[in-house]
């Protein structure tokens, strides 16, 4: 599904240019995101589009408004539990993430919006719930 994306386009030049990193001064709190030239793709860090193998991607900057589709609790290489969740983002493409709040209380398909495009211990962004949860305990 084809999406207009109301953000700043960076067009490439040749075969991946700018693709992970686009020189421009407000492009430290945002997401980065690949669009196929071809047939409209969104997609987060790749090199050939995955619907029709394209290389022809341009740079484009996310609003960093999304929905979570799966989040998990882990307790691995952490001294406390964190969150990690996959967050599909407005313009289309998947993210992985991590959101704020206590682990459990993040949920499919509560709204977030991008807090910091990259963590400074994991490198990965960090978002924040839009609307606090209504949820009966549980």
């Amino acid at each position: 599904m084809y999406h207009h994306s109301a953000g700043v386009s960076f067009p490439a030049a040749g075969f991946a240019t700018g693709l992970l990193d686009p020189a421009h001064a407000d492009s430290r709190d945002a997401i980065h995101f690949q669009r196929c030239t071809w047939c409209g793709t969104a997609m987060y860090h790749r090199l050939l589009c995955p619907v029709c193998q394209g290389s022809e991607l341009r740079t484009e900057r996310s609003e960093g408004t999304g929905t979570v589709r799966h989040s998990t609790v882990v307790h691995r290489n952490t001294p406390a539990a964190r969150n990690v969740s996959l967050i599909e983002m407005s313009e289309g493409f998947v993210v992985r993430g991590r959101v704020m709040g206590p682990p459990v209380g993040i949920h499919s398909g509560d709204r977030v919006r991008l807090s910091t495009a990259k963590d400074t211990v994991r490198g990965e962004p960090v978002f924040q719930l839009v609307d606090e949860p209504y949820r009966a305990w549980t």
